[in-house]
């Protein structure tokens, strides 16, 4: 019988993740593919068969690694991430459960946890998470006030963009995107000249100010997520250069109690 030693020997080489990143991009290509109805109606059987031998896979390989880890296979978040997304493909996607054949692509973001780097960048977006909702709350405040006044200023003057202030929300959204701002904008000027000053200082405060906030935040929690990562394996480093030593240590007083042992004997 397969011990559990060899088995987690086995999951962590990394030749073995790199033939599950090869299976993870093959099935997204297979499930890119039966996006297309000629495809489907002349390959429709092969595409299906790839699509169960990469689950099959999956299946085998979550299992090898319950195996070799046992309990300590749950005290990892990514594999927890990875147990729910093969949950969800081996749900059958028939009948109610139709729907779930379109979730399957999300086999795709096992990518996310089986790369090293993916892992930290995803790491570093949740280490900003709560940096980025304070500021998620500051521009739904800034929305929420230039709403109100541009429906007050507006509404009567373009009223399909500021009628009311879902739509005034919904427009200034965009406006913040930089998506076809300025002909809004230059229709508005042509009966209230003044109106520009609404819309820069409007775009100086959301987009320049606000939004570039959360960029320095995200690259804030990916630096802080590195730092910690390198001291981790610093840490670990250290842990086994001490162990090293002491191992060293210990039969180099095993070999001076020998040749100790044969001087007296010898004696």
């Amino acid at each position: 019988m397969i011990s559990r030693e060899q088995v987690r020997t086995l999951v962590t080489r990394k030749a073995f993740q790199r033939f599950i990143i090869g299976v993870i991009v093959f099935n997204a290509i297979t499930l890119g593919f039966e996006t297309s109805p000629g495809i489907v109606a002349e390959f429709g059987s092969i595409l299906h068969f790839a699509d169960r031998a990469a689950l099959a896979i999956f299946v085998v390989e979550i299992l090898l690694r319950i195996y070799a880890f046992g309990w300590a296979f749950f005290k990892d978040s990514w594999n927890i991430f990875d147990l729910v997304i093969i949950g969800i493909a081996v749900v059958p996607a028939t009948g109610e459960f139709s729907v779930l054949r379109a979730l399957r692509i999300l086999r795709v973001l096992r990518l996310i946890s089986v790369v090293p780097s993916m892992r930290r960048v995803v790491s570093g977006l949740l280490l900003a998470v709560p940096g980025m909702a304070s500021i998620a709350a500051l521009l739904a405040l800034v929305l929420y006030v230039a709403g109100v006044m541009a429906t007050k200023l507006f509404q009567h003057l373009q009223p399909q963009h500021f009628a009311d202030l879902g739509t005034t929300l919904f427009t200034l959204f965009q406006i913040m995107t930089g998506e076809g701002w300025p002909d809004i904008a230059r229709e508005l000027m042509q009966k209230a000249p003044l109106a520009w000053i609404f819309f820069v200082t409007y775009i100086i405060v959301s987009s320049f100010a606000v939004l570039n906030m959360f960029i320095a935040v995200v690259v804030n929690g990916m630096d802080r997520g590195m730092t910690e990562e390198l001291v981790e394996a610093e840490e670990k480093h250290a842990a086994e250069q001490k162990a090293s030593d002491e191992l060293l240590l210990t039969e180099i007083r095993a070999l001076r109690a020998e040749i100790a042992e044969l001087r007296a004997a010898r004696d």
